[in-house]
C-alpha cells in the first residue's frame, strides 16, 4: 500500500515537528513499510484511515509515542567507537574530578547517554567507569548514567539488559565473565547485564524537540552519538544549545564519528574527534 504525496508530506511534517527527524523522499518507502505495522495494530485498512487518526486530537495523544517507535532508527553495538572510552576514562574522569571536588555518594560523576537506544551505550560506559574506579582503587567518584531515548520501544528492551549472544561480541573477554551473566537455559543464547552495573542506570523518554528536557540537572559528560544525522542543520544547532545548558562548566560532549559542529555558534571548542568541551 502506497503513501500519496500528500500524505507523506503531512507526515513528514509531523515527524519533523514532533520528533526533530527529518523524512526525505528517500525514506518513503521505509515509511510506507513500517507504518503497516501501525495499520495493522489498529485495525485500520488504508494510509487515509490512519492519518484522520494522527491529526485528531485523540491520535495525537495516543499514536505519537507508537508512531515514533517504528519510524526511529536504532543501530548501536557495545564499544562503538572506542577510542571515546579511552578518552573518557584518561582525560574527561579526571579532569571533572580535580574541577569539581567530585567524590563521596553525594557528589558522582554523571553522564548522560543521550539517545540511548537499546541500552548498549550506557551499560558500555557503565563496564569503563566501574574499571575505572576499581583499577583506582575508589579513588575515582561513583558515576551515575542517566539513559534516555524517544521510543519506548528500545528503552523497554534497555531497561530488561537482555542481549543475544551474538550482540555482545564486541565486549572484551575479561569484562564479558565479569559482567554478563548466562542463562541457567544455555541453548537460549542470551545473557543479562551485571544487576551492580544495572544499578548505575536510571532511564527515562526523552523527545529532543521538547524545550528544556524537563530537567533541572547538569553534566559532567553527554554522549549524543550518530543521533543528530536525523536532523537538519538549524534543529541541531538548537539542541546542542541546549545540550549545553545541561553541561557543568567545563563539561564534555562526544558526538559520532561522522557528525560534526562546523559552522555552529556554540559555547564548545574541539578537543579531540568528535569531543567538545564546554568553554
Amino acid at each position: 500500500m502506497a503513501l500519496s504525496d500528500r500524505q507523506f508530506s503531512q507526515l513528514s511534517a509531523f515527524i519533523r515537528e514532533r520528533a526533530g527527524i527529518k523524512m526525505s523522499d528517500v525514506k518513503r518507502t521505509m515509511l510506507e513499510g513500517r507504518l503497516q505495522k501501525r495499520l495493522r495494530a489498529l485495525g485500520m485498512s488504508s494510509h487515509d484511515e490512519y492519518c484522520n487518526f494522527v491529526f485528531s486530537e485523540a491520535g495525537q495523544k495516543q499514536e505519537l509515542i507508537h508512531m515514533i517507535d517504528v519510524v526511529t532508527t536504532n543501530k548501536t553495538d557495545f564499544f562503538r567507537e572506542p577510542s571515546h572510552f579511552d578518552y573518557l576514562s584518561k582525560v574527561v574522569v579526571p579532569a571533572m574530578t580535580e574541577r569539581h571536588g567530585l567524590g563521596g555518594r553525594n557528589n558522582k560523576f554523571k553522564i548522560w547517554s543521550a539517545g540511548c537506544s537499546t541500552g548498549e551505550e550506557p551499560y558500555t560506559l557503565a563496564m569503563v567507569l566501574s574499571e575505572l574506579r576499581q583499577a583506582h582503587d575508589g579513588k575515582v567518584p561513583d558515576a551515575e548514567i542517566f539513559a534516555t531515548d524517544i521510543s519506548t520501544r528500545v528503552l523497554e528492551h534497555a531497561r530488561k539488559a537482555i542481549y543475544a549472544e551474538d550482540r555482545i561480541h564486541p565486549i572484551p573477554e575479561a569484562l564479558r565473565r565479569k559482567y554478563l551473566l548466562r542463562s541457567r537455559d544455555r541453548s537460549s543464547g542470551l545473557v543479562r547485564i551485571d544487576g551492580e552495573l544495572r544499578r548505575m542506570l536510571r532511564f527515562g523518554r526523552l523527545n529532543f524537540m521538547d524545550e528544556d528536557f524537563g530537567l533541572r540537572e547538569r553534566f559532567h559528560t553527554i554522549f549524543c552519538r550518530n543521533v543528530i544525522i536525523y536532523f537538519d542543520k538549524p534543529t541541531q544547532e538548537r539542541l546542542m544549545h541546549k545540550f549545553c545548558r545541561h553541561l557543568v562548566d567545563g563539561g564534555y560532549l562526544f558526538l559520532g564519528h561522522s557528525e560534526s559542529l562546523h559552522g555552529f555558534h556554540l559555547p564548545l571548542r574541539q578537543v579531540a574527534p568528535t569531543v567538545y568541551q564546554r568553554d
